[in-house]
């Protein structure tokens, strides 16, 4: 009998000698879904159920059970169900408020559930009447407004938010929830808006209203005007702003440091001696645990402020205290022991101070550098499609930033330096770099440093293409902004030319299993017109005449790599073929890479004979190369420092269809009415009666 009462909530005990009663709530369910109408007998019904603590599971479970034929036969006291909710929100008595505000998430939740194949108006008038659903969603949305935007309780507002989340995520694909027209005919963007811009409500409630935005902005974007993707890019109120700026923050941070967390409790141990014992061998599976579960909700957030909002860029610059957040006292956040990494919301006392003193010996940050901090863990892993999807999200934000004006402007700054901890995938072959040793740069280097340490790291058979365009894309955009501005940036340059070319050197070697599943070819021209970027405009933004020396001693050092590629592509830009077309190009391209490669090598070969030395030191060749500067002729390629603006659609579409199908069941997963503790909240509330 326990079982059954723990899977049903229907029954509670009595004593042994007598049946088991349900709950007076069940039976008043059940005068709803008999044919009658329940005020016929008791005219005060509705008061008294909505002062009844509410059986979710079930009152789900009922309407689950309901095919649409016998829906249809109750439809009229579903109706009156949802209209007697929505008028209960007016009410005074706050329990009536709860109760008012949970039924309404069971009946939207446990009718989608049956009627998965049902039409968006089959479901509207299975809840409300087609006849009347204008008017219940305008009164339902002006309540959740004024309930948001008031003085009440803090976990009201949380259970509206949880409601919206709830209605938001009812379908699969949220494109195909018709209910949320009426979301989007009565605008709930100020309410959320106001979350954010006061520091008390975004510290309890900021996480929730952001993703609820971001999920709100992705209803039908391709298909017709959504008002939340219109207001969102002409916000404009600093406040704002800065507060959606501070919850993807401190999200992000939140994640950022439970990594670390796990990271060094992996490091610790039995498991650090096992693993010194036998290599490396372990080192991927721990990592590919540390970073199995993305926060993709609030990239997506992030990626619809930069995306749409030009304002929102300079949040991203806004600097503040780095603080230790292992060090900080967290408040506890309801969540299982087990929730996996970026699941739920940040700990509430980091939203709580946003203005914190500032000590001149702290190390200062910002929202693009633990948005770098982040790319980094998520980079680092792109094994499955879940990982994979994450980090196209996190180069398409960065493709979004490298191609603004301000951004690049502020990346560029030398007056503002940072000390950036990229976290570096674990390799046999290098030293874990130690975080003190990173100096203080302009976060443009932290941007090359992760793009150099993808590009390092992910030459595997699983090749990840789409992210290697993606990376070199960013990479171009700012060596253009370089080259228009005439930025001299001190930079490793010899490091991320050798990784370009090792890059090359991989595509030469895997060509026949890359080439079976990818345009190589398109890739490869990439990377010979960065080299062609440096050849050509190099000495207007390369930071010293001797770095330019360096990128020709690099060239000639690795002219066996250039000579291939160019074997490879002359062979099958000559034969017929799929790659006939995109291989000429690269063979067209690498003609000023071949024109140095064959003016200097005869140069260096001859010093070397002259002066009888067998093999030439750095220093010599780089003699050679200045030496004999003025009789290289090189050719003008014009295009280099031009590039395609990013654009959501077409091209993307299909990505964050998929993405946001990804996000919107994770969310109906962790937004359980269930799990926000009934007795809790109904405590709350008697105690204010």
């Amino acid at each position: 009998m326990a079982q059954t009462e723990k899977k049903t909530g229907l029954l509670r005990r009595t004593s042994s000698s007598k049946k088991p009663l349900k709950e007076k709530v069940v039976l008043m369910y059940e005068e709803i879904f008999a044919k009658e109408d329940p005020t016929k007998n008791n005219p005060r019904f509705w008061d008294e159920l909505f002062l009844m603590k509410v059986n979710l599971e079930y009152l789900e479970g009922k309407l689950e059970s309901l095919d649409g034929d016998e829906v249809m036969k109750v439809k009229d006291n579903i109706n009156s169900l949802f209209h007697h909710c929505v008028q209960a929100l007016s009410e005074e008595h706050q329990i009536k408020v709860v109760n008012a505000l949970q039924t309404l998430c069971a009946l939207f939740r446990g009718v989608h559930q049956k009627n998965k194949s049902a039409t968006g108006f089959d479901i509207i008038n299975m809840l409300m009447g087609f006849d009347k659903a204008e008017l219940r969603m305008k009164e339902l949305m002006e309540s959740l407004d004024s309930l948001l935007c008031g003085d009440g309780s803090e976990s009201l507002k949380s259970l509206c938010l949880k409601l919206l989340l709830c209605l938001v995520t009812v379908t699969d694909n949220i494109s195909q929830n018709t209910i949320l027209e009426y979301v989007m005919i009565n605008s709930i963007f100020e309410a959320i808006l106001q979350i954010l811009s006061d520091v008390s409500s975004r510290s309890q409630h900021g996480y929730d209203a952001v993703v609820l935005l971001a999920l709100l902005v992705n209803y039908r974007k391709y298909e017709s005007v959504n008002p939340y993707i219109v207001k969102l890019s002409i916000v404009d109120d600093e406040p704002t702003l800065d507060g959606m700026g501070m919850v993807i923050h401190h999200a992000l941070t939140d994640y950022n440091r439970q990594y670390k967390d796990k990271e060094e409790e992996n490091q610790g141990g039995f498991f650090s001696t096992l693993t010194s014992m036998v290599g490396s061998m372990f080192i991927a599976d721990a990592d590919e645990k540390l970073s199995v579960q993305t926060n993709e909700a609030i990239l997506l957030a992030l990626y619809e402020a930069v995306h749409l909002n030009r304002n929102f860029i300079t949040v991203l610059a806004q600097s503040h205290p780095d603080i230790d957040m292992s060090a900080t006292p967290a408040a506890p956040v309801p969540a299982s022991p087990t929730t996996p990494l970026g699941t739920t919301p940040p700990s509430l006392d980091m939203m709580n101070n946003p203005e914190l003193p500032l000590d001149p010996n702290l190390q200062t940050s910002n929202l693009l550098i633990t948005f770098l901090k982040y790319s980094s863990i998520i980079m680092q892993d792109t094994k499955d499609e879940h990982r994979l999807n994450s980090a196209r999200l996190c180069l398409i934000i960065l493709t979004c930033i490298a191609e603004d004006q301000y951004a690049d402007a502020f990346l560029h700054d030398d007056n503002m330096n940072f000390r950036v901890n990229l976290h570096r995938m674990p390799m046999r072959h290098r030293k874990k770099a130690a975080d003190k040793n990173v100096p203080s740069r302009p976060l443009v280097c932290a941007v090359l440093d992760l793009m150099v340490e993808f590009i390092v790291t992910h030459m595997m058979k699983e090749f990840p293409m789409d992210l290697y365009v993606r990376c070199i894309q960013i990479i171009h955009k700012l060596i253009c902004y370089q080259k228009k501005c005439r930025v001299r940036l001190h930079y490793t340059w010899r490091d991320f030319w050798s990784a370009l070319i090792n890059l090359l050197k991989f595509l030469l070697s895997n060509e026949t299993i890359l080439l079976a599943k990818h345009n190589i070819f398109q890739l490869a021209l990439q990377v010979v017109n960065l080299f062609n970027m440096f050849i050509t405009y190099g000495d207007t933004f390369l930071p010293t005449p001797s770095s330019y020396d360096e990128l020709y001693y690099e060239i000639i050092r690795m002219h066996q790599v250039f000579d291939n590629l160019y074997c490879m592509v002359l062979r099958v830009s000559t034969n017929a073929g799929q790659w006939k077309e995109p291989a000429s190009k690269v063979t067209h391209a690498l003609v000023n890479v071949r024109a140095i490669i064959n003016h200097f090598n005869p140069k260096i070969e001859s010093y070397a004979a002259v002066n009888h030395i067998s093999q030439l030191s750095e220093d010599q060749v780089l003699e050679v190369v200045r030496s004999n500067y003025d009789t290289l002729t090189l050719k003008l390629q014009d295009g280099l420092d031009q590039f395609e603006r990013y654009s959501e659609q077409p091209k993307e579409a299909g990505f964050f269809k998929e993405l946001v199908r990804s996000i919107s069941l994770n969310v109906r997963k962790n937004v359980s009415l269930s799990t926000m503790s009934q007795d809790l909240l109904l405590k709350e509330f008697s105690s204010i009666s």
